[in-house]
């Protein structure tokens, strides 16, 4: 069992929180401060512990450079605000006067550093780099699942540097949640998937195949599938080098007896575009391309997700941004909040879909991390969970 931070005695103790606050900005203004406010609990925990806290994150990614369009100067302020107290910013990670500033702390008193991948120790998984932020706490705790499939040096090498090290509330409850996929699922189970490219979820589609009775497939990675199997689809983005892989996905899921569902219907237009005159077809004509997934689709998919026990969605069904385009999104995630089951979404743009269409607060489980609950779901580890583990063990 991974070490988690209720089970930890951390009275007083100087605590070194890894937390995820890559946030949206526009203009440097955060235009969604949900992985802010979800860090909270957390904090006003270890604040009421009397503990002496040291935030750090990454924003965005400065390769190594610093770029204060991407500091987290603002974010500070923010959370500042939201917890009505003062927080100490660190213009840099490490070093003595940061050093200084982290001891000079009185309990219950929060310092953030500045933008990790500032400096190219964080990306590079630089041993000293990871040695230095150690010297800023004794005890480690990862809150942020957003970034725990990643190898950096705050989240791979830190736990083993430190006296102690455990998850966060925030972490523990996305794994309670993706567990119930990953390990022995009330059945039936339904994967939806959607999104751009075959490439970029190749693992995770054969892993659900492997845990799924039946997986469901939409957005622009529908139609590298039916060109597989010598469908019309007009002008549609497809991946043409991977239409060989999702054949080959295909044959396995057959093997394996999980039915793959793919569009039998598509809202499609000439251009890209939110003004764009838009039809429903079953076949695609060859001057026009598929944006949505059209009505058929959202019946077929809806019937399947209503008899599910546990259905887990990563990935929109179309242009869901886009007016003519979001029907089918929205079909599907009314039909994923509608569902008996136990309902895990996995972040990102799917995340977005929900609260564009008030959906939120009816699934069991949002994830913060749509690569992350990508990454678990196809391993049921991820490199942050296994640097904590190792260093309790």
């Amino acid at each position: 069992m991974i070490s988690r931070l209720k089970d930890l005695d951390i009275a007083e103790t100087e605590v070194l929180l890894r937390v995820d606050f890559n946030v949206p900005l526009t203009k440097g203004a955060i235009t969604d401060d949900t992985r802010i406010r979800r860090a909270i609990p957390t904090i006003e925990y270890l604040r009421a512990q009397g503990c002496k806290i040291v935030i750090c994150s990454h924003l965005g990614r400065p390769r190594g450079r610093v770029d204060q369009k991407l500091s987290l100067e603002p974010t500070a302020a923010h959370l500042a605000n939201l917890l009505d107290t003062e927080i100490v910013f660190a213009h840099g990670t490490v070093g003595d006067d940061i050093e200084e500033l982290a001891r000079d702390l009185p309990a219950g008193g929060l310092m953030m550093l500045e933008n990790l991948r500032f400096n190219p120790g964080e990306q590079e998984r630089d041993v000293e780099f990871a040695t230095a932020l150690s010297r800023l706490g004794r005890v480690y705790v990862n809150d942020a699942f957003g970034a725990m499939h990643r190898m950096d040096a705050s989240i791979a090498l830190l736990p083993g540097l430190m006296e102690r090290a455990a998850i966060g509330p925030l972490v523990a409850s996305e794994i309670d949640a993706l567990s119930k996929l990953v390990e022995s699922p009330k059945r039936p189970v339904v994967g939806i998937l959607g999104g751009a490219k075959v490439s970029d979820k190749v693992g995770v589609v054969e892993a659900l195949a492997k845990r799924c009775d039946a997986l469901l497939i939409g957005g622009a990675m529908a139609y590298t599938f039916l060109l597989a199997q010598e469908k019309s689809i007009g002008r549609s983005r497809v991946e043409k080098d991977k239409i060989r892989l999702a054949a080959r996905i295909l044959e396995r899921c057959e093997e394996r007896g999980t039915r793959i569902l793919l569009p039998i219907d598509h809202v499609v237009a000439e251009k890209f575009s939110a003004d764009a005159e838009c039809e429903i077809v079953d076949i695609i004509p060859n001057d026009k391309m598929a944006l949505d997934i059209g009505p058929a689709t959202v019946k077929l998919f809806s019937q399947e997700i209503e008899k599910a026990s546990t259905v887990f969605w990563n990935g929109p069904m179309g242009v869901y941004e886009m007016a003519p385009f979001s029907q089918g999104t929205n079909g599907v995630a009314e039909a994923v909040a509608a569902s008996e089951g136990y309902t895990i979404v996995g972040g990102g743009d799917s995340a977005a879909a929900l609260a564009k269409f008030g959906l939120t607060e009816r699934i069991d489980h949002v994830s913060t991390g749509g690569g992350a609950s990508l990454a678990y779901v196809q391993r049921a580890d991820l490199p942050g969970l296994r640097a904590i583990t190792q260093r309790e063990n």
